[in-house]
């Protein structure tokens, strides 16, 4: 059967077909009577930074405070530098650095392919800024295309990180393999520890770096949008890297897995062709993605927190007048501080860990567990003492410095809690994953699925129970220590609203740290695919070569024996890393939403009138208006559909290259020692295809229903984001944590029980290819997709108030339009991606079709009505 590759070409129609329909908007721009930039409310579009300069904290300009904020982040950027040096000069052989640099090669060839695709993506995120812009707005060109140049730096960071961190990965797996080899744990733990930290500590300094410079060196007018320009550009690049990540990933990994069973051969048997696709998938979707990701999050969280600082604290009647601007020289000197603060916590846990460890048989998740710890306790104390600087004096309430910063401290905290709830459900040793693996035993794979949905169950209440006891905290010291702003704002929802916002900063305070240990993960899985790929064990006279090159002779036993239980612990941390982004995410998306709200009230008032009582945007929104209420189930359904598509896309991709891989492997006695480069291409081929095919069709249904749903009705659409959040938010945490469990269940099969290729372990490698999406793909990329929709809907909104104003009847005919075009992606995202679909007229002439079905459980358990059907299909193609 041939496999027809997904080339661009043949999206052209459909990217023609979208941008004609945002070209719509332009014409109505371009004739309308609303580019006035005196347009009342403007929300986001007026959006003006106070001028940073004015304000004096104890005597010292707050510019100076930024700018020392800028020299930690240099200091952030060459520390990871630094690192990525030394790790490359650490000592490895050239067998295994040879299967490195393959599947860094692998990557790059994929990443310069997504970085094509994403740029033909920004050309629909680019039309809207332009038409909003330059013909709602009335900015210059000039000023548009310094917004348009900002949101493809936007999207150009969230890239660029994400290459540096295959990179760093890249080179620390084989330098983790090769260290494993001297029988010693520490230098196994040490390596993928500092590449992570490497790849945190340059993430968010050069996240900080940017978001700084906007601050210092451009014109508060032009500051704003730029924010959100910005926001925009990373939040796309950060949504498709995940996306397609997730899918190339899953893909891959599927596929390599399942020939385990079918074969009964290794985990990383180079005669496989696909398990070079494994590896690179290892670090497309848990480097690629979750670099994109994290610097996404840390600058859209941000953006919110300004925005709402200015459209909402700002606002407030009797506010002091400088407010706005002490609130963001300490929210980014804080944040500078954060990055001071995790490099303390980093060497401080090194250096006890090392005196207390080194030279035991220690488990692998304790170091990181400590790191954790620290770097929360840590990060708390330097919280207190830089709120207790800036925010005491210059005519500020006195208790606003203790409230600031103990609501912060709920984000850190949650730093550290949430990873300890994950642990008790996706940990090796957690008693979640013991049950999976005892059901397993006597249930098979059916029980064995049955327990890790269990386990994801329990984690969403209890995580969600944890995010919402630190919000409410948040809640009742909102009103204790900054209810008092302004005038009468005590039953104000903006003190409440920002604290949302803050919690959501703390939980990315320890940002370098959450990064680090979640890129632990693919360094620790790459690990060890890299020793067994390299065949160093069968290369002659190789003991006496490391101890004639390297100085030591090799412990082969306990070298594999360390890198699988490892592989474990970065299985679990990289559990830890994704609810504390997810609830980011929803957290964060709360402040974000609430500045839409105040932009559409900001829309309804009458030239010359000003937004003084937030009480009033109550009106927008009732449990019981039929619009808001239809919004909530709206988004509740876009969730699922997301969840459902990405998992299609993986689906039918692993189908093709299980197919692929069935079909090319070689066993026999004289196959060659590793599958030929050809094939291993062709898989990795096949998993690029389908990873842009499902990124580019779910991208575009979203692109579509964001517009259309702010077009059809303001309620409507807050009830559609607000439902977004909180449904997905329950949806993430419970794939995320039952993929977690499945996959630690296998681990502890093959590792703690040392029982590979039995019934068991084929149980188990079937619950952990369910969760392979689970936890991968449908989860993680919901993260950037909930921002995206609720930033990306800012913009929309403010375009949805524009037309309206002059163009009535219009505003539904496009809400119309465009809500037809997302349903048309939703449609292609399961009908064009369904397996049988993509089998129709591609039977072989003579061939029996049953060779087709051959898999899991012989012949015997071929779907004899889906031959039938296929059948039928070949007997009327020839008629």
């Amino acid at each position: 059967m041939r496999i027809r590759p997904t080339r661009p070409q043949r999206f052209i129609p459909f990217i023609a077909a979208g941008l004609g329909l945002s070209l719509l908007l332009a014409g109505c721009g371009q004739t309308g009577g609303s580019s006035s930039p005196s347009r009342p409310g403007g929300g986001e579009a007026n959006l003006e930074l106070p001028h940073l300069g004015e304000i004096t904290i104890h005597g010292v300009n707050g510019r100076w405070f930024l700018a020392a904020g800028l020299v930690i982040c240099l200091a952030g950027l060459a520390f990871g530098a630094l690192t990525y040096a030394r790790l490359k000069k650490l000592p490895v052989h050239q067998s295994m650095k040879d299967i490195s640099e393959l599947i860094y090669s692998t990557c790059q060839a994929y990443l310069v392919k997504q970085g094509k695709f994403l740029l033909m993506l920004w050309c629909f995120i680019a039309v809207v800024i332009i038409v909003y812009y330059k013909a709602f707005v009335g900015l210059s060109v000039g000023e548009v295309a310094v917004i348009i140049g900002f949101s493809l730096l936007g999207m150009g960071g969230s890239f660029g990180i994400a290459w540096f961190g295959i990179r760093v990965n890249t080179f620390a797996n084989s330098r983790a393999a090769f260290a494993a080899l001297k029988g010693e744990k520490w230098p196994v733990r040490e390596i993928p520890t500092r590449s992570g930290m490497s790849v945190g500590m340059v993430l968010i300094s050069l996240e900080l770096i940017l978001m700084l410079s906007i601050l210092l060196f451009l014109p508060p007018m032009m500051a704003g949008k730029c924010f959100v320009g910005f926001a925009v550009g990373e939040s796309l690049g950060a949504a498709a890297l995940r996306i397609a990540g997730g899918i190339f990933t899953k893909i891959a990994d599927i596929g390599a897995d399942l020939m385990k069973i079918v074969f009964k051969i290794g985990e990383d048997d180079p005669r496989n062709p696909g398990t070079i696709a494994d590896c690179a998938g290892d670090n497309a979707g848990d480097s690629v993605g979750p670099s994109a990701d994290g610097f996404e999050t840390y600058g859209v969280t941000s953006v919110a927190l300004v925005t709402f600082t200015i459209l909402g604290i700002g606002t407030l009647d009797g506010a002091p007048a400088g407010l706005p601007a002490h609130l963001l020289v300490w929210l980014f000197t804080l944040a500078s501080v954060n990055i001071f603060s995790s490099g303390v916590s980093f060497f401080l846990n090194e250096a006890m860990s090392r005196r207390r460890l080194a030279h035991t048989a220690f488990d692998f998740e304790r170091p990181l567990t400590t790191l954790v710890r620290t770097t929360s306790g840590v990060s708390i104390v330097f919280c207190y003492a830089t709120s207790f600087f800036l925010l005491r004096g210059d005519g500020l309430d006195p208790n606003l410095w203790w409230a600031l910063a103990t609501i912060v401290t709920c984000g850190l905290a949650a730093g550290a809690l949430i990873p300890e709830l994950v642990k008790a459900f996706t940990s090796t040793k957690s008693r979640h994953v013991d049950d999976v693996v005892v059901s397993s035993n006597e249930g098979g794979a059916s029980l064995n699925i049955l327990s890790g949905i269990v386990a994801g169950s329990f984690s969403a209440y209890w995580l969600g129970a944890a995010i919402a006891g630190l919000m409410g905290l948040a809640y009742l010291v909102s009103y204790l220590g900054i209810g008092t702003i302004g005038d009468n704002t005590l039953y104000s929802p903006a003190p409440v609203i920002f604290a949302f916002g803050l919690v959501a900063f703390g939980f990315l305070g320890m940002g370098p740290v959450t990064i680090a240990v979640d890129s632990y993960g693919p360094v620790t899985d790459n690990a060890q695919s890299v020793y067994e790929l390299s065949r160093i064990e069968a290369i002659p006279d190789i003991d006496a070569e490391l101890e004639r090159d390297f100085g030591f002779r090799p412990d082969w036993d306990d070298a594999k024996a360390m890198l699988e239980e490892n592989d474990g612990a970065g299985n679990t941390f990289k559990a830890t890393a994704k609810p504390v982004l997810i609830g980011t995410a929803v957290v964060g998306a709360t402040t974000m939403i609430f500045s839409i709200i105040i932009t559409l009230a900001q829309g309804s008032l009458s030239l010359g009138e000003q937004l003084n009582d937030l009480d009033q945007v109550s009106a927008l929104l009732s449990p019981v208006y039929a619009p808001f209420l239809l919004g909530l189930i709206a988004g509740a359904a876009m969730i699922f559909w997301f969840t459902g598509a990405s998992t299609q896309a993986v689906t039918t991709g692993a189908y093709r290259a299980v197919q692929y891989i069935k079909a090319n492997i070689k066993l026999d006695d004289t196959a060659q020692e590793r599958a030929s480069e050809k094939d291993s291409k062709r898989v990795v081929e096949i998993c690029t295809d389908y990873a842009q095919k499902g990124m580019f069709t779910i991208f575009l249904a979203i692109f579509f229903a964001t517009i259309g749903f702010a077009f059809l009705h303001p309620s409507f659409f807050i009830g559609y984001i607000i439902s977004i959040a909180i449904v997905g938010l329950f949806q993430a945490v419970f794939m995320a944590n039952a993929g977690g469990a499945w996959d630690n269940a296998k681990k502890v099969v093959e590792t703690d029980l040392g029982m590979k290729g039995t019934e068991l372990h084929d149980a188990t490698v079937v619950g952990d290819t369910v969760g392979d999406p689970f936890k991968d793909t449908g989860s993680v990329a919901l993260n950037p997709v909930i921002k995206f929709t609720t930033l990306f809907g800012l913009l929309t909104v403010e375009l949805s108030i524009s037309l309206r104003a002059d163009y009535p009847v219009l505003v539904p005919v496009l809400a119309v339009i465009f809500f037809l075009a997302s349903a048309v992606f939703v449609w292609r995202s399961f009908y064009s991606m369904r397996i049988g679909a993509s089998m129709k007229g591609q039977l072989p002439e003579e061939d029996d079709p049953r060779e087709l079905f051959i898999g899991l459980g012989g012949e015997h358990h071929v779907p004899s009505a889906l031959i039938e059907t296929q059948l039928e299909t070949r007997d009327r193609i020839h008629e």
